[in-house]
């Protein structure tokens, strides 16, 4: 039982986080991705149509350090006798991001050397993230950045709840399961978005701050390897 409460716990707070930083990026840092970074392709391509920014080619970029620090988490997850030291890491990095837009950053400013910074920091943050889920994957329940294929296996486990007869105990745990993940996620990019218009990229300082305070509460920060 406590084993089942960690993993959904990790899994709302990990989805809350990535919801909450893909959306804050999107809203205070020019409309860019932090964890779904394959959007920054699309988003580019329109840019190019739509806006004709020069620095629209800096949404790029996100692509190379989100797969640098993939390879990265990898080799800190494999070596590290913590399991959850990518999630220490990205916590570090989110506050770190905070205080930096607390520090360099007037509100409502969304362009400049000072705000690529930061969101590279974030976009580390959220492929350790993504590095956590993919070295552990037993550890949530599944995919905590991108909803996409949680939205189509909760689909697919409906309709199955629905027309088998008699209903199968499992595919409602499924389902149960890719609620919490997408339900997770809705409350962080709404909360994103909220926090986004009021305080700009430094409420980033929540998703880090509320990860730091889980893991020391939940005894994680000295946690062995499974």
């Amino acid at each position: 039982m406590e084993t089942e409460k960690l993993v959904r716990n990790t899994t709302l707070l990990l989805c809350f986080a990535a919801g909450f930083c893909d959306t804050l990026t999107f809203v205070a840092a020019g409309e860019l991705f932090s964890a779904h970074v394959t959007g920054n392709f699309i988003v580019f391509a329109y840019d190019l149509i739509k806006h004709n920014n020069p620095h629209d080619w800096q949404k790029l970029l996100t692509f190379p350090v989100f797969v640098l620090a993939v390879m990265l988490g990898g080799r800190i997850g494999k070596k590290s006798a913590n399991m959850y030291l990518l999630l220490i890491l990205e916590s570090l990095l989110l506050i770190i991001s905070g205080l930096l837009s607390a520090t360099l950053l007037d509100q409502g400013q969304e362009g400049g050397w000072q705000v690529q910074i930061i969101v590279v920091l974030i976009v580390i943050a959220m492929a350790f993230q993504n590095t956590f889920g993919k070295l552990y994957n037993k550890a949530t329940y599944g995919l905590t950045t991108v909803m996409t294929g949680n939205v189509t296996q909760a689909s697919l486990d409906l309709i199955r709840g629905l027309t088998i007869n008699p209903a199968d105990n499992e595919i409602w745990v499924s389902f149960r399961k890719q609620l919490v993940l997408i339900v997770g996620f809705l409350v962080g990019c709404l909360s994103g978005a909220v926090m986004a218009k009021q305080f700009g990229l430094v409420s980033v300082l929540v998703p880090g701050l509320l990860m730091v305070m889980w893991l020391a509460a939940s005894k994680l920060l000295k946690q062995p390897k499974a």
